[in-house]
């Protein structure tokens, strides 16, 4: 009787982690509502300490061969990179979480953070800002970061793009008042962001003038190597770009993972 149990769990866990993918309006076979209601009156989710989820925090978990390790907490995650959204095509479905997924809600998908966890998103291209309640996983593209409801993405202005440059950061819910206030600082604004993908991070300049002629055969495009601090002393950063889309983004690191080369990620400056 345990072993079924557990077995009944584990496939209740795989089937609602296989439940949301990266979904983009471009490819994805992802959509809008057919006639889109006024979401102006739609306010940002409001955070608040919460049990996390039973079933939506493995340890680790395994999506199209890959696995996924699972944050013990999200405090102090603060990271910028690409955002997609999903909507119609999981409206209605269960998150990871065991909630019901709704497109006009303030929600997210994200692969390591604990279920549920509460962020700040803001749209690096235009300073717009929203706050979600993570309780679901993906989004499973190489190079997404995090994958926006569809009113959240409505809110952020990256519906009509799919895609869009921002950054995510955790909201700490563990004082008596989750303000928004606790966010250190908003990001600047930069209409001219650019996205480098990063592809090592080494402490050896040898290694990473290695890695660079092994990109070099690739022909992936410009390739640099800069040198910086880190936590046990210098690195030396090897990075493509700089790159004009996030296209060219997916479709470079597409290639570089046909070379073997599958740590990749995309880094804005």
């Amino acid at each position: 009787m345990i072993r079924l149990a557990a077995a009944c769990l584990t496939a209740l866990l795989l089937l609602q982690l296989t439940s949301c993918s990266s979904t983009t309006p471009k490819g994805g076979g992802d959509y809008a509502p057919p006639e889109p209601r006024d979401i102006s009156g739609i306010t940002d989710a409001i955070p608040r300490a919460e049990p996390y989820s039973r079933y939506g925090n493995p340890e680790s978990y395994v999506v199209f061969g890959k696995r996924y390790y699972t944050k013990k907490d999200s405090k102090g995650y603060r990271e910028q990179g690409i955002a997609s959204w999903y909507g119609s095509k999981f409206h209605g479905r269960r998150t990871s979480s065991g909630e019901v997924y709704d497109l006009y809600k303030m929600t997210a998908a994200h692969k390591s953070l604990p279920l549920p966890t509460y962020a700040r998103v803001t749209n690096l291209r235009n300073g717009r800002s929203v706050i979600v309640k993570v309780n679901d996983r993906g989004p499973f593209h190489h190079n997404r970061i995090i994958d926006l409801s569809y009113v959240a993405a409505a809110k952020l202005g990256i519906l009509a793009n799919g895609t869009g440059l921002v950054e995510v950061e955790a909201i700490d819910t563990s004082t008596p008042r989750p303000a928004v206030t606790q966010v250190v600082s908003k990001p600047a604004v930069n209409e001219d962001a650019v996205m480098y993908l990063q592809v090592g991070a080494v402490s050896e300049r040898d290694n990473a003038d290695r890695l660079r002629s092994r990109l070099q055969t690739a022909n992936v495009g410009t390739i640099r190597v800069t040198e910086g601090s880190g936590g046990s002393g210098t690195l030396y950063r090897v990075r493509v770009g700089p790159l004009t889309s996030v296209d060219e983004a997916d479709r470079i690191a597409n290639t570089l993972v046909s070379q073997g080369i599958s740590d990749s990620r995309v880094i804005i400056d």
